[in-house]
């Protein structure tokens, strides 16, 4: 596996276990209701939100490829922000809101086998909850630095499905808690990388080539970024061998700024509240 494949792996690991808990819920709510014969529309959103995925992944490769120079610099620098901020709102949501995706989902189903469309209410419930991960994980992918990460978006997708399966196919119990701490801090540091990786860009370019300042230090003949296990820290955290000041300063930047979005109260009103309308699931 490449440096790549491995932030892949951890990329899509994490939004296909929220995806896999998505379709998982659903079945299985299905299920001890007698009502799995509507299983085949929820099959049919998830079929849908990947093709929609891979249209949006298509769309975005397409268009780097029609770029040059600056263009392509500016191109990719603005992709790796959107992904830091998504993957930052998708982060400060899971923190404050995950105990209740079980009982918003169930009933989300009450409502569509309630009513006369239950069907089209079904599909459409589960395509925009994991075209919403599908979107994100493609354009994480894309932002995310390093070459070939087929292979390691491949293995977190079947690690991901393995885990439904587990939860849902055969009762097994497994620690979501824990992984979802472990992951968002990883995740947090991935996101820090992407935005310093993005001034990297933007200076390249010349946007931000007044404030570049000069390269801090040199760790290149110890550890360099482009092999080894340098490449891997670049793919996953950002890790630079000859840093400049404005990498460091957004990097150092991202996490000051994460940390006054949760303290401030920002973070709660800018991500969905279902505790108003919902109790925790059992």
């Amino acid at each position: 596996m490449s440096a790549g494949d491995v932030g892949a792996l951890l990329i899509a690991l994490r939004e296909g276990v929220e995806m896999a808990l998505v379709v998982g819920i659903v079945l299985a709510y299905l299920a001890q209701t007698g009502t799995l014969r509507a299983a085949r529309w929820v099959w049919a959103g998830v079929g849908s939100a990947a093709l929609v995925s891979l249209g949006f992944l298509s769309v975005l490769n397409a268009l780097d490829a029609e770029f040059e120079g600056a263009t392509e610099q500016l191109f990719e620098g603005v992709t790796m922000i959107l992904a830091a901020a998504f993957l930052t709102w998708m982060i400060l949501w899971m923190w404050r809101n995950s105990r209740y995706l079980k009982a918003e989902l169930h009933r989300g189903v009450e409502t569509a086998l309630a009513e006369g469309g239950a069907a089209w209410g079904l599909f459409f419930l589960v395509f925009f909850a994991v075209v919403r991960e599908g979107v994100e994980l493609a354009l994480l992918l894309f932002a995310a630095p390093g070459e070939g990460k087929l292979i390691g978006t491949i293995a977190g997708l079947l690690i991901a499905i393995g885990i439904g399966v587990l939860i849902y196919a055969f009762g097994r119990r497994v620690d979501l808690r824990t992984f979802f701490r472990v992951t968002s801090a990883l995740l947090i540091l991935f996101a820090a990388g992407l935005v310093a990786h993005a001034a990297h860009e933007f200076a390249e370019a010349g946007v931000l080539a007044a404030v570049e300042g000069p390269k801090l230090w040199s760790t290149r003949a110890a550890l360099p970024d482009d092999a080894g296990l340098g490449s891997v820290l670049r793919a996953l955290f950002g890790y630079q061998d000859e840093p400049t000041v404005v990498e460091l300063v957004t990097y150092a930047g991202y996490f000051v700024v994460v940390w006054l979005l949760w303290r401030s109260g920002v973070a709660r009103r800018v991500t969905p509240d279902p505790v108003a309308r919902t109790h925790p699931a059992a």
